[in-house]
């Protein structure tokens, strides 16, 4: 970070990518298999969320310390995040102890296959066998199909991955569970012990299945859930001398989802809002700080007044209707501001630094985020500014002259 050339306002500006980066890192996994695994894709909105259960065996002579998960390179580039944690103890006295995950890389890797690293917290010896859960989502990984709807038809989108997990290990036993928003799926496709029951369709189970199999289905299926997304969030976090946080974030929103084609009818949008529009946006929620307080949305033509601000000593929740409606490909731009206690965020540690503890997250629920942008914006005076964050990111300091 420059140095600071003189007193004014310091901003510093972070920019935090939706990819994660790729490290290098070497591992082999021929030591160990998989006794069983778990799957379970939820596809109930448009952020596809998937649940991971291995149970790894040491089947070699040498102490292991690191579980390989692969995917295939078009799914690697979807995944926004990935969580993994050691199962501990049995039923009602199980507990997790989350785990260390880094990219990382293979020679020689079969038709370009990436892969993530879990570090276990002790070598796994042989013999042993331990329980990982793992959590990832992917974003941008459903397709609209049809690309274009009329103002009241249906969403429709297309689910692509495959119906036995992709590993470099052997696996013993494997399960994939995948659950659907409703009962209204078009297609999908059926391979050996294929059953659908409701909402949720079963590929399995499959038993000794060799390493870097693979059987590629497709689901296609209705969902009408918003298709949210902030192509760009810029998050101001002002801080001041008297003992107010200021948080300003301007927001261009879009509908990810099937593109509007034909007319929009205001009087059928209102008279039928069940399938006068189903596929549009209706409202956002924002999960704000609790003790929020001058909270306004407005865009560039004035305030918004169709929203409605709950709050309690946990959270705050802001429900924010767009002045519009949004269908497929509709964009719309806005602001939300709202003063926070600074107490509640700013600490200050025996040598006299003070310390801004604050998230980066975007506050509208079940919304993906392609750019962020972050700016804390300090009191004049302030000097040699640092910034910790658990992530590679993209950071600069700015001096204004006042």
């Amino acid at each position: 970070m420059d140095a600071l050339r003189s007193l004014g306002r310091v901003i510093v500006a972070f920019w935090i990518l939706s990819h994660l980066s790729l490290l290098a890192y070497s591992s082999s996994p021929q030591d160990l298999q998989i006794l069983n695994a778990e799957r379970r894709i939820d596809l109930s909105s448009h952020i596809v969320k998937v649940f991971l259960t291995l149970k790894v065996e040491n089947t070699g002579a040498s102490p292991v310390s690191e579980v390989l998960l692969a995917f295939p390179p078009t799914q690697v580039d979807h995944i926004a995040s990935l969580k993994a944690a050691l199962t501990v103890g049995k039923k009602k006295k199980k507990s997790y102890v989350p785990l260390e995950v880094n990219p990382t890389d293979l020679p020689d890797a079969p038709n370009q296959t990436k892969y993530f690293s879990i570090s276990l917290l002790n070598p796994l010896n042989a013999g042993e066998t331990a329980t990982l859960e793992v959590l990832y989502i992917l974003t941008h990984s459903l397709e609209p199909f049809p690309a274009e709807i009329n103002q009241a038809e249906s969403q429709l989108v297309y689910y692509r991955d495959s119906a036995i997990i992709l590993s470099p290990y052997y696996i013993k036993q494997q399960t994939t569970f995948i659950r659907t928003p409703s009962t209204k799926v078009e297609s999908f496709t059926r391979v050996e012990s294929t059953n659908r029951a409701g909402t949720e369709i079963k590929y399995g189970p499959y038993k000794d299945r060799p390493a870097y199999s693979y059987s590629p289905v497709i689901v296609h299926f209705e969902n009408n859930k918003p298709f949210a997304v902030v192509e760009e969030l810029v998050r101001e976090v002002e801080i001041s001398h008297w003992g107010n946080l200021q948080i300003t974030e301007h927001y261009r929103l879009s509908h990810a989802g099937a593109r509007h084609k034909g007319v929009f009818s205001r009087v059928e949008y209102q008279s039928r809002p069940s399938s006068g529009g189903i596929s549009s946006f209706k409202y956002l929620l924002a999960r704000l700080p609790p003790r929020v307080h001058s909270v306004f949305y407005r865009d560039e033509i004035g305030n918004i007044s169709s929203s409605h601000l709950r709050i309690d000593y946990l959270k705050s929740d802001l429900e924010i209707e767009p002045r519009y409606p949004l269908f497929g490909g509709w964009k719309a731009t806005f602001v939300i501001g709202y003063g926070l206690p600074l107490e509640d965020f700013l600490f200050e540690s025996p040598d006299g630094r003070r310390y801004l503890n604050f998230t980066f997250g975007c506050p509208l629920a079940e919304t993906v985020v392609d750019k962020l942008i972050i700016k804390v914006v300090l009191p004049e005076g302030s000097k040699d500014p640092s910034a910790v964050v658990p992530f590679s990111v993209k950071q600069h300091l700015e001096v204004i002259q006042l």
